[in-house]
């Protein structure tokens, strides 16, 4: 089973890591062995240095290895979002290189990228872990059905590593559990070596919206975006106030 994970998503230096790391660690994160997954964005855009209004958004490509520290909590996981999948393999090659020695994994946030690619990525870096997006454009194009969904999902074999449920997608919707219930039950039915994950409009005010999947579920990761900022515009930075509540309180939920 893989070691679960609270996440933030939207780092943008190196000391905002480290206090949240701080309030993780006082929160008694190593009593129930979860991580504190350290979310840094790129996409194509950023890494190719084109235009986009994510640019004030997302740190500088170059400073993404300084936010991937060494804690033993830390679990530092580069998000590259491409939802038109330009050059996959070349760009998540390119991408990790600014990763720094201590990236942990890679979030493709796409919408089903090739599998031979991701293999192909994983044969290379088999120390790196591998999380899929299964986006809201995701589930749609295997038409809602968990079953395909999960037949899609079993075509990456063993080059993957977690699941990420989410069909917000940093827009800070709110989250449908028993929407997501479906694909996560045939998820584990069919696929018992991923670790499955959950996002979509979590904050610390919102996090009861887990408690459907937490139920039937205890080992659920967890990723927030959207709802650490008071506008809930993940163009605006991170409320790092808001951020602890939302850690502090999703410790104790599990």
């Amino acid at each position: 089973m893989k070691r679960p994970y609270i996440g933030i998503t939207d780092f943008i230096n190196a000391s905002q890591a480290e206090q949240m790391l701080e309030v993780f660690a006082r929160g008694g994160a190593e009593r129930i062995g979860r991580r504190l997954m350290v979310g840094v964005m790129m996409s194509y855009k950023t890494l190719n240095n084109l235009p986009t209004k994510w640019a004030a958004a997302f740190p500088p490509k170059e400073s993404v290895r300084d936010i991937f520290g060494a804690h033993p909590l830390s679990f530092n996981v580069l998000h590259y979002a491409d939802y038109d999948t330009v050059d996959v393999a070349e760009s998540i090659e390119l991408a990790t290189t600014f990763g720094g020695p201590n990236i942990h994994a890679i979030q493709l946030d796409m919408i089903w990228p090739d599998p031979d690619t991701v293999k192909k990525y994983r044969d290379r870096h088999p120390w790196i872990q591998v999380i899929i997006q299964g986006n809201v454009k995701a589930m749609t194009a295997v038409g809602d059905d968990p079953a395909a969904f999960a037949a899609r999902l079993k075509t990456y074999g063993d080059a993957i590593d977690y699941i990420l449920l989410d069909k917000s997608m940093g827009k800070g919707l709110g989250m449908d559990a028993l929407g997501l219930l479906p694909f996560a039950r045939v998820i584990a039915e069919q696929i018992s070596d991923i670790g499955l994950a959950a996002a979509g409009g979590l904050g610390p005010d919102t996090l009861h919206l887990l408690e459907p999947l937490i139920a039937e579920f205890p080992n659920l990761s967890i990723d927030a975006q959207g709802k650490l900022r008071p506008s809930g515009n993940a163009l605006d930075p991170i409320d790092w106030d808001m951020a602890s509540r939302y850690l502090t309180k999703a410790l104790r939920l599990f």
